[in-house]
């Protein structure tokens, strides 16, 4: 079998994968999962924290010298999305004379938000498994293998705002499979394209690390102020450093 097929099925693997793992969430009756739901926010804040702060970020750091293009590529990308956010609110905001946006908006927007920045961290990953594969074909299904289980913690979290987002579980799953999806087609365009694709590799790192960034300061730790007291509070802390904890273990085995 050609490698190209080789690259498709480990990156449908790597992708496809992690989310199936993470589905078993979407099991739980609507009874524990509203009594979940808010301790998973949580744990998707640091989720996201520490994969843009502790693995894409220090990807694209590594990977080019130009890093105030790098860091002028963040700012941009953190204020592109809080544009895209306003779009998305715009247009359910119907009234001549709104000037502010509903909870059911922001959590929608955050919902989308959260898929798109999976999807170009996926496209990511399809480009490295690629890259490893077309090294070693060994070193490529070790990647792969490796990418599939440092996603799960994180497609848990993106399920916890998913469903925070508003969004059933069927719709939840299926998305989050299609932006699964996006880890084959960065694999097979890296294939054609590899010097193309890898020279850009740090800027898509950056801009999928500015939507994680977004999506758990500006949409998912306000959320967390509605729950003051003190008992909460050190929950919130608490998860919030188990999900951090969680992406470093898991990114570690990378290397």
């Amino acid at each position: 079998m050609s490698l190209l097929f080789w690259i498709i099925l480990f990156s449908l693997l790597g992708g496809a994968l992690s989310v199936l793992a993470a589905s078993v969430f979407l099991l739980f009756n609507e009874s524990i999962r509203s009594r979940l739901l808010p301790h998973f926010v949580s744990f998707a804040i640091g989720a996201l924290l520490g994969a843009a702060f502790l693995a894409l970020l220090p990807h694209a750091v590594s990977a080019t010298e130009d890093f105030h293009d790098l860091g002028l590529t963040v700012l941009l990308g953190v204020l592109v999305f809080f544009v895209l956010e306003k779009l998305v609110i715009w247009r359910h905001c119907h009234a001549h004379d709104c000037e502010a946006h509903g909870e059911n908006d922001v959590k929608q927007s955050s919902g989308m938000l959260v898929l798109i920045g999976d999807g170009l961290h996926n496209f990511v990953d399809g480009v490295l498994i690629a890259s490893a594969f077309l090294t070693d074909f060994h070193l490529g299904v070790v990647t792969s293998l490796a990418v599939a289980a440092h996603e799960i913690p994180q497609e848990v979290g993106d399920f916890a705002v998913l469903l925070h987002s508003g969004f059933t579980r069927a719709k939840a799953f299926v998305f989050n499979i299609l932006a699964s999806l996006t880890t084959i087609i960065g694999a097979v365009l890296a294939y054609y394209s590899l010097e193309d694709a890898t020279s850009v590799l740090p800027y898509i790192l950056a801009i999928a690390a500015s939507s994680f960034i977004y999506i758990a300061v500006a949409d998912l730790i306000p959320g967390l102020h509605q729950r003051s007291r003190a008992s909460e509070t050190l929950q919130q802390v608490a998860l919030i450093l188990l999900g951090v904890l969680t992406i470093y273990l898991a990114h570690s085995t990378l290397h």
